[in-house]
This record gives structure tokens, C-alpha cells and sequence, in this order.
């Protein structure tokens, strides 16, 4: 029994790894995002959030809620709309590593 919860333990840490967004595609895609939140993630405009440092998953979780419409902002809902969810994980993986 142990050997197997070692297992699906070992499955659930790789599959966690496999599926973590790629920070180099993320940048290359985070062209579109400096101009509101900074090329190094720090905003010049009060009104738009810092991204640099933000952890991974909350910065996936709102990029897919801004993308479905459960999260709302004239600006970023239509920005979010053609991201994949590849993008979305390279662009969190990116300003969450900055």
C-alpha cells in the first residue's frame, strides 16, 4: 500500500511539473502586458497591479476568470479573451519568476 501512495504521490509531483507554464515563452508574450503593468512587471500607473513576484497560481487563476468572463475589468477582459491556457501559464510562470 505504501509503494502505491509513493506512486500516485510521484505522479501528481510530476504531472504538477509537466503542466507549470515556460517563463521564456511567457516573456516573449509579456510584450502586450508592458504597457499597462511595466516591462519588469512594476506599473507606472497607479490603477493597473504590479505583477513581479505575484504567486503563479493566482495570477492563472485571474488571467482564466478575466478570459471567462467571471472576473470583469474594459481593459483586461478583452486582453485575457485569445489566451490559451498555455499562455496563460507561460505569462504567470514569467511575472511570478520576475
Amino acid at each position: 500500500m505504501k509503494t502505491i501512495v509513493t506512486a500516485l504521490i510521484g505522479i501528481v509531483l510530476v504531472s504538477g511539473t509537466a503542466m507549470a507554464g515556460n517563463a521564456d515563452a511567457g516573456k516573449i508574450k509579456a510584450g502586450t502586458c508592458a504597457g499597462c503593468h511595466g516591462v519588469d512587471g512594476i506599473s507606472a500607473v497607479p490603477n493597473y497591479p504590479n505583477l513581479k513576484g505575484q504567486k503563479e497560481q493566482y495570477l492563472v487563476k485571474s488571467l482564466r476568470a478575466y478570459r471567462e468572463g467571471r472576473r470583469t475589468d474594459p481593459v483586461m477582459s478583452p486582453m485575457a479573451r485569445p489566451l490559451s491556457d498555455r499562455d496563460i501559464d507561460n505569462l504567470a510562470a514569467h511575472f511570478s519568476r520576475l
